[in-house]
């Protein structure tokens, strides 16, 4: 027996359809839809942005035109 079955799912959408009416929830599918597809975006680029960021991988030496060694 799962979480929900398929007589949870039926009652579930039976009561979405009497609180918002079959107009409303369209809308409402939307909405959510929308927010879920921000978040993904905003989840993605803040991972790509910590990505992007250039490392300095280099060691400090010395570059000077002059032969005298360094102290």
């Amino acid at each position: 027996m799962g979480l929900l079955e398929p007589m949870h799912i039926i009652l579930i959408v039976f009561a979405l359809l009497l609180l918002f009416g079959g107009k409303k929830i369209p809308e409402l599918m939307k909405g959510l839809g929308k927010g879920m597809k921000e978040f993904k975006d905003a989840s993605n680029g803040e991972s790509n942005s910590n990505n992007s960021q250039p490392t300095n991988n280099t060691t400090n030496t010395y570059t000077g035109s002059d032969d005298k060694p360094r102290v």
